[in-house]
């Protein structure tokens, strides 16, 4: 089964809007079908602003190998976090049902 992974693309040096536009043009042509891209600015006046592009892509092989090889360790924790959550949750005092006058 091949999952999806968020990749991101940032921008940080553009000068001119027709060297701008060529660049997305050229990002948008390699990517696939399903990338769901979005474009958003992020930065400020101090430290600069750039363009970043996130979209979808398919894991590679690398990436399911290591999911697969840490699978149940994750599953683990995941599982101990939600039981340590429900015992904290069943120690809250109960909320009386407000009754409208």
């Amino acid at each position: 089964m091949s999952r999806r992974v968020k990749e991101f693309i940032d921008i940080s040096d553009f000068a001119s809007l027709d060297a701008l536009i060529e660049k997305l043009i050229a990002i948008r042509d390699g990517l696939p079908a399903f990338a769901e891209a979005e474009l958003r600015l992020k930065g400020d006046d101090v430290f600069g602003r750039k363009l970043s592009i996130s979209f979808m892509r398919d894991q590679t092989e690398e990436e399911a190998a290591y999911d697969e090889r840490y699978a149940d360790v994750i599953r683990a924790a995941h599982e101990a976090e939600s039981e340590r959550l429900q015992k904290e949750l069943d120690h809250l005092p109960a909320r009386r049902k407000r009754r409208a006058a």
